[in-house]
């Protein structure tokens, strides 16, 4: 069961790149664990004519340089790499504007998006469903994002869309960035199967008090966060398994999807365990709650070792 990501705007561009990073590295890091890593390289990955891991990820922005720079980390890395055709950038940026991405960008080029998606599913034995990221506070991000969500929405109506939204500081520079959020969530509110929040402002504190980071820069706080959607994606044993890696969270999570509750709309990703298909399949008492707080803490990472995990639950309540 494959997902294809959809990496949106700078920061959607740069958590994807960092998450495929963190995935390889765990996968490699399982050798001994076959059946770990064939799964989470069949769900994220795909196989070049050379043996080379490529992503499962279209990479769209207004501007080229984020681009340019996420494919070429991924290729320095020498483990895995972006495809030659999954992307699609402008010269051109959104000017934080939800409405110039949404109205203006969004229309423009969603035919040439959708058919980097469509080559993307073509190469999927099995689709699971759609992953996309950016951040809420800029114009192609939010604006863009969601117009593409609602293509995807139209085109593949039986799909599973994980949106995963990275949310703004609460004195962020982007002077509009309240209005972009609210018009970002108000749509994918009713476009989304499940929304994943990651909120700078506590990834900024587990980085300072937790991790003890004298000078946080972005890229810490974007590491922070792929290790942390690297707990829910990748393959993981539940209390309920029996000793088998589930295959597919976002497969789960649509066979929940059916009845069209309203449950299961947004999560809020403080800091996350791997049992998220578990979690998604027992959450039916909580049918009268749209909003919903997912805080679970993971049990073995190199991250969060187990010492630190009294420290992250203060900080998540």
């Amino acid at each position: 069961m494959s997902v294809v990501t959809l990496q949106l705007g700078q920061c959607g561009n740069q958590v994807g790149q960092e998450l495929y990073d963190v995935i390889c590295s765990d996968a490699q890091d399982a050798q001994r664990r076959t059946t770990h890593t064939t799964v989470s390289c069949e769900r994220f990955f795909h196989q070049n004519k050379h043996g080379d891991l490529v992503a499962r990820a279209v990479l769209i922005d207004m501007e080229p340089k984020v681009i340019k720079q996420s494919m070429k980390k991924a290729a320095d890395s020498g483990r895995w790499r972006y495809g030659d055709d999954s992307h699609f950038s402008q010269k051109q940026g959104s000017g934080n504007n939800w409405a110039n991405g949404f109205c203006v960008h969004g229309p423009r080029h969603i035919e040439v998006v959708e058919e980097l998606v469509r080559r993307e599913v073509e190469r999927c034995d099995r689709l699971a469903g759609f992953m996309t990221m950016m951040s809420v506070a800029g114009g192609t991000g939010s604006g863009v994002g969601t117009y593409v969500t609602q293509s995807l929405r139209d085109a593949y109506s039986k799909s599973f869309i994980l949106n995963h939204l990275t949310w703004p500081y609460g004195t962020g520079e982007v002077i509009v960035q309240n209005y972009n959020s609210v018009l970002t969530l108000a749509h994918l509110y009713q476009l989304s199967d499940a929304i994943l929040v990651h909120e700078n402002d506590t990834v900024h504190r587990i980085c300072s008090q937790l991790l003890n980071i004298k000078h946080i820069s972005f890229s810490d706080v974007n590491r922070v966060i792929a290790h942390q959607l690297g707990s829910v994606l990748q393959p993981a044993l539940t209390a309920d398994s029996h000793g088998v890696y589930s295959r597919n969270p976002l497969g789960e999570g649509n066979a929940h999807r059916q009845a069209r509750t309203r449950w299961w709309r947004l999560f809020r990703a403080c800091t996350t365990k791997a049992i998220f298909t578990e979690q998604l399949s027992s959450l039916d008492s909580w049918s009268v709650e749209p909003f919903l707080h997912v805080q679970y803490i993971p049990y073995s990472h190199n991250l969060f070792p187990v010492s630190r995990q009294n420290g992250i639950k203060s900080l998540c309540h």
